[in-house]
């Protein structure tokens, strides 16, 4: 029968499994998502309410990417030329991966790395050759050069997700320059990080960088992402594998109030800087836990054989972090999202009353 390769297709995709989400508690304190809570309330509702008054929801948005692009390139100091929008940077990282790569494409990346991009991987049948992390959480440069002959494309999220992990600035420079394929860097966290790596788009025409307002300006839920790269694959990623209108009317208008009061973004991630500190140390103080250096906004610590106790006792009390259990030879690793200082507060004291 002619619906036969329709069933073959379907116990394809049931056998991947898909992007896990976290789960849901609900009424809990919410550090499990990497979600950005400093960037005050308030700032959502007067951003969203200014982009309620200048939309006409019953139009299309026409000209509003094109607006939207022009503040972005304000923001970033890179020509509105070379850079593209998505609807989050999922949607952006998987328009690249449909488009560009097959069965007989080889994607060079770390392990662990972003799993959305993993398990999109996974559905096209794009090989992987992942290189794993360093008993102490870190990458070593020199085994992605060694790899590199054998791929086509260099995937980096750059700090890693879910370790924190950035590689040194010139080390990854020199990676990207030496690299003979297509390069993505995945920059969701970079506010958080050292450094960015977009300028180098100018220089090099193989590299794209992906970016998002969703982390450090705690606008996750307007699912806005966008990519700075060379002006020919800017044009034809817009203008033929784009949607036509990918970005809803209010997630544009919104956008364009965020950009304009980027001050704002910036004193919530000095503040998850000095908080995302004090938690590191804190956690360091007990014996059972190994904790991880992070350029992001979240920490990664392994503990070990009591991480399920730990993960349990703290939803008990509605605190929600993420349960990760085995990276690399780490067998119990969990992942806390650097929260509000109170917020912050709430999980060192919980985490403090379990280990007494």
């Amino acid at each position: 029968m002619k619906i036969n390769w329709f069933d073959e297709k379907i116990k394809k995709f049931s056998s991947i499994g898909g992007y896990q989400k976290p789960e849901l508690l609900q009424g809990s304190l919410k550090l499990d998502s990497n979600e950005n809570y400093v960037i005050p309330k308030q700032f959502q509702n007067d951003i969203i309410s200014l982009a309620r008054k200048n939309s006409d929801v019953r139009e299309y948005p026409l000209g509003g990417v094109e607006h939207l692009i022009n503040m972005i390139s304000k923001f970033v100091k890179i020509p509105s030329s070379m850079i593209g929008v998505g609807n989050g940077s999922d949607q952006i990282l998987d328009l690249i991966l449909s488009n560009f790569a097959s069965k007989e494409t080889k994607v060079l990346t770390s392990d662990p790395t972003f799993g959305f991009f993993e398990e999109r991987c996974k559905l096209y049948s794009i090989p992987l050759i992942a290189i794993p992390f360093s008993q102490n959480m870190k990458l070593d440069i020199k085994d992605f050069v060694k790899q590199s002959e054998n791929a086509n494309i260099l995937y980096l999220d750059s700090p890693n997700n879910p370790t924190g992990f950035q590689f040194s600035k010139n080390e990854l420079q020199q990676l990207i320059t030496s690299f003979n394929g297509l390069v993505i860097l995945d920059e969701a966290y970079g506010e958080f990080g050292d450094y960015s790596l977009a300028n180098m788009v100018k220089t090099q025409e193989n590299l794209i960088v992906v970016q998002t307002i969703s982390k450090s300006f705690g606008l996750a839920g307007l699912r806005l992402g966008y990519f700075i790269a060379n002006k020919k694959f800017t044009n034809i990623f817009m203008n033929i594998l784009q949607y036509p209108y990918p970005l809803s009317t209010i997630t544009i208008e919104s956008g364009i109030q965020a950009l304009e009061k980027s001050n704002i973004m910036k004193d919530a991630v000095d503040s998850i800087k000095i908080e995302r500190q004090r938690i590191i140390e804190n956690l360091k103080k007990y014996d059972g836990f190994e904790v991880f250096d992070s350029k992001a906004n979240f920490v990664l610590f392994d503990a070990q054989g009591s991480y399920k106790r730990i993960y349990s006792a703290l939803a008990e009390q509605g605190i929600s972090i993420r349960k990760l259990g085995k990276i690399g030879n780490h067998e119990g690793c969990l992942r806390v999202t650097i929260g509000t200082k109170e917020m912050n507060s709430k999980f060192l004291l919980a985490v403090r009353d379990l280990l007494r």
